[in-house]
């Protein structure tokens, strides 16, 4: 069976999925985001069937997330580093690790985001950058942005609307 492709819808949810919402792909990014560079060390870590650790790296650097490095010439063998692109995606396992110890973590957290220097947890929020504010429901919601098409604006309109919001535009 065949996944549909996001790559050509508007969203950039949908977009960034296309590029890494298959599990191994976010496991693998936790895994380079976290110092590992190297297939046996992702296939070690992950326990993941080597022409499947191919496919996703492959499509990772595809994306440009990870960079493919020769270390090797005899045997050829490379390493994975995150690009910058990749470096971006360390907020995201932030935000998802959060919502699993928040949720899911019944026996405890495993896995905390810690200060290097310090080693002290840290308690992981998003801000608005602008305000310094938290970014929650049910003072945020998504808006059309300045590249949005007329549907996108109709849409979030509607849904503004519907939420009883004032219509407004980002300016961003």
């Amino acid at each position: 069976m065949r996944r549909k492709s996001f790559h050509k819808m508007l969203c950039p949810i949908a977009r960034s999925l296309e590029r890494v919402g298959e599990w191994w792909s976010m496991l693998i990014m936790r895994d380079a985001l976290h110092g590992m560079t190297r297939f046996d060390e992702f296939q070690t870590s992950l326990g993941i069937a080597p022409n499947m650790l191919t496919r996703r790296l492959n499509a990772l650097v595809e994306a440009e997330l990870l960079e493919r490095r020769r270390y090797s010439e005899r045997p050829p063998r490379y390493e994975y580093l995150p690009t910058a692109r990749g470096r971006d995606f360390f907020p995201v396992l932030v935000a998802l690790l959060n919502f699993g110890n928040k949720h899911f973590a019944t026996d405890g957290k495993r896995v905390v985001i810690a200060e290097r220097k310090t080693g002290a947890a840290a308690d992981p929020v998003m801000v608005d950058a602008r305000t310094g504010r938290p970014i929650v429901d049910p003072d945020y919601a998504l808006a059309a942005g300045p590249a949005a098409n007329q549907r996108l604006k109709q849409k979030y309109a509607a849904i503004a609307e519907a939420r009883g919001e004032a219509r407004r535009s980002t300016k961003h």
